[in-house]
């Protein structure tokens, strides 16, 4: 028996029987995932090209990058609740034909305006497939094939934000049949196709519950509310923070905290709330959830700093800048995969460890490039060092706030957890990465851009410490319930 064991007469098929290759159900979901998160940051390196061929403006540009972000967060939860209603492995279907169609489209637009309704569409796709991915590793997987399986996904999370920028620059560079911009859209096409196949004979037939309601009321507060906070901290920056991104903010807020009351009235009237209150009860949860928002938010604003500062002051190239990113995804991903080997017990507290150990790595990399240095040997063995730190911190504690929810749960569990993974890599960008920018006017010296990544790495180890913390009340809250 391998690692890799699955739940009996869910694999693939609905005779009883388990599937026999649960390696390649994993490469399937996997797949799919990673497609979804390299694509919102494939695009950045294509933007000077996407300006000149379709002369679009500075805030067309805007929008072609944060359409997909937009529409993917506000749309995750709805994607989950459609999920446990319909079936996990329909969603996902789903959601990577639609993805793959919409792909397709973008690489083809004539516009700019075409391209930013498509982008937004593409994102909308992504929501639909995105939490059906760890709904079926739930469902799917026990024990330590779980573990794994959530080290796997942690992996693919972290790979998939490098891989976007390598592979960015590379498509680009290469400007294939003089297509300039395009491939970094169609290479999706291939893949979907070939996942689509291979998922109606590898993914596994969970039913769905059809008499599990959409919760309506929930679903509008709460889609309205994300859309009024990740709207302005996407575009705040680029726009000078104008009044009415404020505006939006506090209304976002403000529905944020009636989406409580609407969720307790719709229990009582015996309906399905969308994010039932038992969830949100599981064992240390709440407080991994909160550690883990801390973890993405400083490790996608670096990534967004790191290569900004390599661009605009130290000039490398697109694709000199996404492999020098490559070091921490290996180190994040390595981490991600090999944590549990360590011995039993340092798992408990792996965690705030690790984190306490990010937290004084970004201060030491901002001291390293803080005096305009370039990106050298000792660089690259710090920001190796930074991905090992980050997924141990991050893969523990993503097993952590899901071993306590009971399958019936998993969507929602899910859609909650990649929502906040999503809004931490968001809120991460646009508040640590207006840190960056508010120390230095790009293109800048070196020497002030790296003073602007010291300053923002310092404010981001400030963060990843508090998300120790949080990783410490998790721990104590699952000691605590066991």
């Amino acid at each position: 028996m391998t690692d890799l064991q699955i739940r009996p007469g869910v694999a693939g098929n609905t005779t009883g029987a388990p599937a026999v290759r649960p390696g390649l159900l994993l490469a399937v979901v996997l797949t799919g995932q990673c497609m979804a998160v390299l694509d919102a940051s494939i695009v950045n390196v294509a933007v000077p090209t996407i300006r000149t061929d379709l002369g679009a403006s500075g805030a067309a540009l805007q929008l072609v990058i944060a359409g997909y972000t937009i529409a993917y967060a506000v749309l995750l939860i709805t994607g989950a609740r459609l999920g446990a209603r319909y079936g996990f492995a329909r969603l996902f279907q789903l959601g990577l034909a639609a993805f793959t169609a919409t792909s397709l489209a973008c690489g083809l637009a004539p516009t700019t305006g075409w391209l930013i309704a498509f982008r937004l569409l593409q994102g909308a796709g992504a929501a639909l497939m995105v939490p059906q991915v760890m709904s079926l590793l739930q469902h799917t997987f026990t024990g330590a094939a779980r573990t794994r399986a959530i080290g796997l996904y942690s992996a693919v999370l972290a790979v998939g934000i490098a891989l976007g920028q390598v592979l960015g620059g590379v498509l680009v560079s290469a400007d294939l049949f003089g297509t300039g911009w395009r491939p970094v859209f169609l290479v999706n096409v291939p893949i979907g196709l070939v996942l689509l196949v291979a998922g109606a004979r590898l993914l596994p037939r969970l039913p769905g519950d059809p008499t599990r309601g959409f919760d309506l009321p929930g679903l509008v507060v709460l889609g309205a509310a994300l859309g009024l906070l990740v709207v302005p901290l996407v575009l705040g920056d680029e726009l000078g923070w104008p009044a009415w991104g404020w505006a939006m903010l506090a209304g976002g807020v403000l529905l944020l905290g009636a989406f409580v009351p609407v969720e307790r009235a719709v229990a009582r009237r015996g309906g399905h709330p969308l994010i039932p209150g038992r969830v949100l009860r599981a064992p240390g949860l709440r407080p991994a959830v909160a550690g883990l928002f801390t973890i993405m938010a400083a490790y996608a604003a670096f990534m967004f700093a790191f290569a900004l500062h390599q661009q605009a002051a130290l000039g490398h190239s697109a694709l000199r800048a996404g492999l020098c990113s490559v070091p921490v995804a290996v180190g994040f991903g390595l981490a991600s995969l090999r944590w549990h080997r360590l011995p039993g017990r340092l798992h408990a507290v792996l965690p705030t460890l690790a984190g306490v150990l990010l937290g004084g790595g970004y201060l030491l990399l901002g001291v390293l490039l803080g005096g305009g240095a370039g990106v050298g040997a000792a660089v690259l063995v710090e920001t190796a060092v930074l991905g090992l730190a980050a997924g141990g911190a991050y893969a523990p504690l993503f097993a952590r706030a899901l071993a306590g929810v009971a399958p019936e749960d998993a969507a929602d569990a899910s859609g909650v957890t990649v929502t906040v993974l999503q809004l931490g890599q968001v809120i991460g960008v646009a508040v640590l990465g207006s840190v960056f920018l508010g120390q230095a006017d790009l293109p800048a010296p070196a020497a002030d851009s790296g003073h602007a990544l010291l300053v923002m790495l310092a404010v981001g180890a400030a963060v990843v410490l508090v998300g120790a913390g949080f990783a410490e009340r998790s721990r104590r809250a699952v000691r605590r319930a066991g």
